[in-house]
Formats: C-alpha cells, sequence, structure tokens
C-alpha cells in the first residue's frame, strides 16, 4: 500500500480487497463449521486448534499451543509490530462451541439468502475468520501495525474460562487494548460496550423431617422456609440498575407426606456494576432464617465481573470513526450476557466487545451469519489493529 495514500483511501483500498476475497472466507469458515468443536471434547477441540493454527502459519504468524490436560489446548498467537512499542493488542477469540459432537447432521453448514448457517458459525467462528483475513489483508498491503499483536483463542469460553481465565489477565495486563471477537449485538452490527456480571448462587435450607398427617408440628420445613426466602430475595431485584436475581432450579422433599428436611434454590446473577455485583453477594451471604430452627447455607457468586462502558468508551468511539471512514455507520449496544473481555475490563484495561461476526440465532438451531459483512468487520480490525 502506497506510503502517500491518505486515511481515507487505505480504508477504501482494503474494504475491496476483503471484498474480493469473500468467497475464500466463506471457503475458511465452512472448513471451521464443519470441524465440531464443543467444549466437552478435547480431542475434537484440539482437532479444530489444529486448523487454526495451520491457518495462521501460512500468514507467517507466529503460533504457540498452549496444552491442557482436561480441556482443549489453547492457541497464542503472535504477529509482529512495525516498530517495538511495548504494550501489545490483545484479541480474543475462543475455539469452542455449545453444540455437541454429530450436530451438524441436522444443522449442515449451508449458504442461503445471502447468510452462512451453521452451528458456530455466529458464535463465534465467523470471528475467527475475520481476524484471519484482517490480518492477512495487512500483509497483503505490507502494512505493519505499530504495535504487537496477540490473538489468544481459548477452548472453554462457553463454559466459564476455568482453565484460561488466568491466561487472558496476564496476557491483558501487557497489552494497551483488548478487542473481543464475540458476536455482533442486531443484524446492525452494534458493538458491545457493556456487559453485565454473569453469576450463580445456591440457596439450602436445612430444617427438620416430621410425619407430615401424625406431627407436622414437629418438623421444620425447608421447602416452606425455601419458599419465604424466596419472595424475600426477590426484592433485590432493581430493573434500573440492571440487577437481576432469578431463581432457575427448585428442588426439596423425599415423599408427600413427609415434612421435608431439606430444599435448595439456584439463581442466576446478574449486575450491571461492579459495585452492585459486590453488593448483592453481601446481601445474599447475608441472609438469616426465617422459621425457627432452619437453617441457610448460601455457596457461590459471580464468576465473571462487568464490562463498564468507562472500559470501552474510547476505543468504541475510535471504531465508530473508522467505521465511517469505509461508509459503514456503527453503534454501540450492552448485553446481560458475559464474555472474556468481561475479565480484562476489570483490570482496568480498554476493552471493546462484539467485534465478530454480524448475524443471529446464536447457540440455536438457526445460528446464521450475513455473509456480506465479513469482509466489513474483517476491515474494521484491521483498521483498528493498524492504527491502536
Amino acid at each position: 500500500m502506497p506510503d502517500d495514500m491518505s486515511d481515507s483511501e487505505k480504508a477504501t483500498h482494503l474494504l475491496a480487497s476483503l471484498r474480493r476475497r469473500r468467497q475464500e472466507m466463506l471457503r475458511v469458515l465452512a472448513r471451521f463449521v464443519r470441524a465440531e468443536s464443543p467444549t466437552d471434547s478435547k480431542p475434537a477441540v484440539d482437532r479444530f486448534g489444529r486448523m487454526v493454527a495451520s491457518e495462521w502459519r501460512k500468514l507467517g504468524a507466529g503460533v504457540k499451543v498452549l496444552r491442557q490436560r482436561r480441556q482443549g489446548d489453547h492457541l497464542r498467537v503472535t504477529w509482529p509490530a512495525q516498530t517495538s512499542r511495548d504494550r501489545q493488542i490483545l484479541v480474543l477469540g475462543h475455539l469452542d462451541t455449545v453444540y455437541g459432537l454429530g450436530t451438524l447432521r441436522r444443522m449442515p453448514y449451508r449458504v442461503a439468502h445471502g447468510r452462512a448457517f451453521g452451528p458456530g458459525t455466529f458464535d463465534m467462528k465467523g470471528g475467527l475468520v475475520i481476524a484471519l483475513f484482517a490480518v492477512e489483508a495487512l500483509a497483503r498491503a505490507d502494512w505493519r501495525p505499530p504495535r504487537p499483536i496477540v490473538f489468544l483463542w481459548t477452548s472453554d469460553e462457553e463454559t466459564g474460562s476455568a482453565t484460561s481465565r488466568a491466561l487472558i489477565e496476564r496476557e491483558a495486563r501487557r497489552s494497551a487494548a483488548v478487542l473481543v471477537l464475540e458476536p455482533a449485538s442486531g443484524l446492525d452490527g452494534r458493538v458491545k460496550t457493556q456487559r453485565k456480571a454473569v453469576g450463580t448462587a445456591e440457596l439450602t435450607v436445612t430444617g427438620r423431617a416430621a410425619h407430615a398427617g401424625i406431627n407436622p408440628e414437629e418438623g421444620v420445613n425447608a421447602i416452606h422456609e425455601l419458599a419465604l426466602q424466596i419472595g424475600r430475595i426477590a426484592g433485590l431485584n432493581d430493573s434500573k440498575r440492571g440487577i437481576t436475581v432469578s431463581p432457575t432450579l427448585v428442588e426439596g422433599g423425599t415423599r408427600s407426606n413427609v415434612i421435608p428436611a431439606t430444599a435448595r434454590a439456584i439463581f442466576d446473577l446478574r449486575a450491571q456494576r461492579a459495585s452492585d455485583m459486590r453488593t448483592l453477594e453481601r446481601s445474599l451471604r447475608t441472609l438469616r432464617p426465617i422459621l425457627p430452627e432452619a437453617q441457610l447455607t448460601v455457596r457461590g457468586g459471580f464468576s465473571r465481573p462487568p464490562l463498564e462502558r468507562r472500559s470501552s468508551a474510547a476505543l468504541f468511539a475510535r471504531a465508530r470513526e473508522l467505521s465511517n471512514s469505509i461508509g459503514r455507520a456503527l453503534d454501540e449496544a450492552s448485553t446481560g450476557g458475559g464474555s472474556d473481555g468481561s475479565f480484562t475490563a476489570a483490570l482496568g484495561v480498554p476493552t471493546l466487545d462484539g467485534l465478530g461476526a454480524v448475524g443471529e440465532g446464536a447457540h440455536g438451531a438457526n445460528e446464521n451469519v450475513l455473509v456480506d459483512a465479513l469482509p466489513e468487520r474483517a476491515a474494521l480490525l484491521a483498521r483498528l489493529l493498524a492504527t491502536l
């Protein structure tokens, strides 16, 4: 790419070159989607990881396989910088999907009506393809980014990132910014500037069994206590602040004629702000029994912090400016779901999420991506990598 090109000319050139590569992007996407990679199958995730690693090696990228004993292996891909700036740019994505082996038989990869359908197209193999072709476009244009780029492709995002969180946080501490290739929000391709904190809490009630007909008064009804506590916990919800505490599983009792001695409930926890997350956890842990002699035990809490907008505002402004330069308006969205970007934002590292594929139907039978948006998203990512 000639040095005397203006920024707008460079942007136009990048987008045009990527549009010419659209069919190749689809061929790679088809291969990626047909390589099923459910989180709970290490052999399958590792097979897919080897496929992804091979594509990056073709570009001349550095690839390191981070071996895991039980989980799929993670990949750390590096792309050199034009200069030797200390702080890198971290790009996050994941290899795993929620779809079990054999899903392709009932949900095959196909392209129809301007969309590519199949398990994992949207969440998030489309994002992996976007990253690959963004870097290829920069390489073809001989446009080295100003900072070293680290692409971290993990194997367990869909189940909470238990083996990858420490790795993600270590890389984030070395980074000037984090770009997350989770799917965009909506068919207009909004990036995600806010995510709620996510957690799970378990409330167990211990009472005392008794005959429900002969001496119920001698028992302590654990289900009754649990019902009272669920009503009390409902008062912690605050829609205006983005706080939700939702009972999602309830169980208790043994027989219809026995006062139940135990009962438990699982609660899904969401909070928009870190301060609300901590307050909610304290409220749950200070619950006290309502019925005499009942006992409560609370376990769990938040597993992902929130991505607050202050962590993404500056990056979003830059992304919107760059998107405008290729003739595409870019807006922002908030979501209740978590991602690995929540971990990096919690460390104070600027983080922008939802830069991946545009489509819909994540985790569902109709999951798909918009074909024409693939080169556009790759162009946006390439521009971010080349200018941050």
